[in-house]
């Protein structure tokens, strides 16, 4: 048996709900798979170089993204592991200031070294005279995908407090929320200030978090089936008024950023769905492959998800110095290209997780830090992602990146040393 079969399989399956792995790796992967079809990198006909979104030119694109839109769902699978990590760090005697430290930890850590290396890479592209106008569009694509560290680091901050008003009012919570993510929707498309959408950084995104609390609760496990299945279609049905009759695109990726009300419904109906999956999925991962491969990837998902990207762009470029490898983006030869190279690109985060991934795992640390201090951490880890959410990546975005994911970690890490130990979510 191998290595990564044992340690699967020594996971604790009266402790930890491994559907809820399962599920954070679907969502992970589906991320990679979708940008993997979204950059288009070849030559035409004439032998001219293209860049081109191949999948988003589809004319069912906006409607598939209706399903394939899985981000909600991350974050409700993150508010399950979010308050059952609060818990019983709370039973074991932990602060709020210990679990966001915590948590903020394992999202800096990753994240530096991948901003040191936009440092360096952009750095010595602009010195060397690369193309600009060429330079931008790959920086550009590469940054895409942080504005996932930046709405995540926020979440976990505001758990303890999320998690205490759960506690004392639910239903409250929830109307809260939901009242202040339609507020400032309605002000942003009412004034045409999109930068107003920005609130709902708070609003839609605790709210999804908050969703999660409740499968946490066992809520959604409560529900017979008929109900979930009804929730589930008026979620998705809900999705024709706000867009056809709404201010709201039925491109769910444009809903993304800054985040609108169309996500919770995705969110309540991915909820739904993943509920009515459980038996499935329950019955997979009893299964030793299964559990190996969650395993092996489950403890690579940051690197996974950080990385992706920018290993898909290089691996693109590389592609263009072969013959016959790079088909003209969206033709039939591209198509049936993207397996093989879905496969080139598994195995080069594979390998590039040897490299990576240690910046993940849970290190040495100190004792907790005074919570102004873990407040002004998780700021500079917010801060660079959300800069370049806002502003596309560039090189001054990387070095601030760099410096403050760095003195975040320094900040979290230099209290006299004792184990962090991460409780299983």
């Amino acid at each position: 048996m191998s290595a990564a079969t044992s340690a699967a399989s020594a996971i604790d399956l009266s402790k930890r709900d491994l559907t809820l792995d399962i599920a954070r790796v679907f969502c992970v992967v589906l991320v990679v798979v979708i940008h993997l079809l979204m950059l288009g990198v070849g030559f035409d006909d004439s032998g001219a170089l293209l860049v081109t979104r191949p999948l988003e030119e589809q004319p069912w694109f906006a409607y598939a993204t209706w399903a394939g839109q899985i981000m909600p769902l991350f974050f409700v699978v993150g508010g399950f592991a979010s308050l059952t990590a609060r818990r019983s760090l709370n039973r074991r005697g932990g602060g709020a200031s210990q679990y966001v430290r915590n948590r903020v930890l394992r999202l800096a850590q990753p994240a530096f070294p991948l901003f040191v290396f936009y440092v360096v890479v952009i750095g010595a592209a602009r010195l060397i005279g690369v193309d600009p106008q060429l330079l931008d569009v790959v920086i550009v694509g590469a940054g895409l995908p942080l504005w996932f560290l930046a709405a995540y680091t926020l979440c976990q901050a505001f758990v303890p407090t999320m998690a205490g008003w759960h506690a004392r009012a639910p239903r409250a919570t929830l109307v809260v929320l939901l009242a202040g993510a339609i507020a400032v929707d309605t002000l942003r498309y009412t004034t045409g200030v999109t930068e107003i959408g920005l609130a709902n950084l708070l609003f839609v995104w605790l709210l999804i978090q908050q969703i999660g609390f409740w499968y946490a609760d066992g809520w959604f496990s409560a529900r017979p089936k008929w109900q979930l299945v009804t929730i589930a279609l008026l979620a998705y049905a809900s999705l024709l008024p706000l867009t056809v009759i709404g201010p709201y695109s039925d491109d769910m990726l444009t809903n993304l950023n800054p985040p609108t009300l169309p996500l919770v419904a995705l969110a309540l109906a991915q909820a739904c769905v993943l509920r009515l999956l459980r038996p499935v999925l329950a019955a997979l991962m009893n299964t030793h492959a299964a559990r190996a491969a969650v395993f092996v990837v489950g403890t690579r998902l940051m690197t996974i998800y950080l990385w992706h990207l920018p290993l898909i762009i290089a691996l693109s470029g590389l592609a263009l110095l072969v013959p016959g490898a790079s088909p003209s983006p969206g033709s039939e030869a591209w198509w049936l290209t993207r397996p093989v190279f879905f496969v080139v690109v598994a195995i080069a985060l594979f390998g590039l997780s040897f490299l990576v991934a240690r910046w993940e795992a849970p290190r040495e640390v100190g004792a907790t830090p005074p919570g102004p201090v873990v407040g002004v951490a998780a700021f500079l880890t917010f801060l660079p992602a959300f800069c370049v959410m806002q502003w596309f990546l560039d090189l001054p975005f990387a070095i601030l990146g760099a410096l403050s994911l760095g003195a975040a970690i320094l900040l979290l890490g230099r209290w006299p040393a004792r184990r962090l130990v991460e409780v299983p979510a």
